[in-house]
């Protein structure tokens, strides 16, 4: 009976993660059901009218391909809208500087370079961690990566640009731990670190990049170097905020008694069992990145620009 297949369509949807739209419908009905029939026979797959894990697992592959296509298109105020992506579903972003990996001017993670769930039950990160990528530009990260066979969701470029390379459904292999992937979200901001590239950016026209004088990690005072340029952070802070409404992360970081940040491991982090936004050396004494960031400032900077969007 219909009203079987309703019932189903709506209880998998619950379960997996998807809605009408996916199948250009907007109610769970017997239009709906007769959108997935159609579907399901144009791509080979018995034409049942249900959305169960097979059919599932086909539609989210075909959009990933194509992400782009699916994005709202209302425009507000003259201008489009952008959005992240998780799971296949689009999450607004306050920030107009956002490129998905399917469009023309994108990068994409390499397939093998990470670990796929498209199609499963919506995985739920529960940590988001910071690094630098040391390289000049995030094009140079993205093919560094992909050459070195590991992957990241995010990186964010010397102009603030925000490129999405990967659904944050699926895992990249980029805080260095198998336990730590599946549970994260991570983004390489753009810095080549070292002070003798400064020249090259002032060269390519980013200007002078500010210098990090007071970068303590791991209780030892680091050399100075190149630090992010405010863009940067700007976009960073948009893109926590966009994060926290798509997974439900939490805007905290790892502090200590006194509210400080803890700029060395933190044992829940190492655990993961820390729920929050991080930097990498919270999870390790062999890396140092983002040392200088200091998630409690912005991440009341990113709560209070959140809250003044909405008035």
């Amino acid at each position: 009976m219909a009203i079987d297949k309703i019932f189903y369509n709506e209880a998998s949807a619950s379960r997996l993660d998807w809605d009408p739209t996916w199948f250009g419908c907007l109610n769970f009905d017997e239009d709906l059901i007769n959108a997935i029939k159609n579907w399901q026979k144009k791509h080979g797959i018995l034409g049942d009218g249900l959305c169960g894990p097979t059919t599932f697992r086909r539609v989210w592959t075909e959009r990933e391909m194509s992400i782009s296509d699916h994005k709202p298109k209302k425009v507000m105020c003259g201008k489009e809208p952008k959005h992240i992506v998780h799971n296949g579903k689009f999450f607004s972003i306050n920030w107009d500087k956002v490129v998905l990996w399917d469009e023309a001017d994108g990068f994409k993670s390499k397939m093998g370079c990470y670990s796929s769930y498209g199609g499963q039950e919506d995985r739920k990160p529960t940590f988001f961690v910071n690094h630098w990528d040391v390289c000049l530009s995030a094009e140079s990260c993205a093919r560094v990566l992909n050459k070195r066979g590991i992957s990241v969701h995010f990186c964010i470029d010397n102009d603030g640009t925000i490129y999405q390379m990967l659904d944050t459904q699926n895992t990249a292999w980029q805080a260095g731990g198998r336990s730590w992937n599946s549970k994260s979200i991570g983004v390489e901001i753009s810095n080549a670190y070292y002070l003798k590239y400064q020249d090259w950016y002032v060269k390519n026209g980013f200007g002078e990049r500010p210098i990090q004088e007071n970068g303590w990690v791991h209780g030892k005072r680091l050399d100075p170097f190149l630090d992010f340029y405010p863009v940067q952070l700007a976009a960073l802070k948009a893109l926590w905020n966009a994060i926290h409404d798509a997974t439900g992360i939490p805007m905290q970081c790892p502090t200590d008694v006194n509210g400080e940040l803890v700029a060395a491991v933190h044992d829940q982090c190492a655990d993961g069992m820390f729920e929050g936004f991080i930097n990498h050396y919270n999870l390790t004494k062999g890396k140092i990145d983002c040392a200088g960031l200091d998630l409690v400032d912005l991440l009341k900077e990113a709560k209070e620009e959140k809250t003044l969007s909405y008035k």
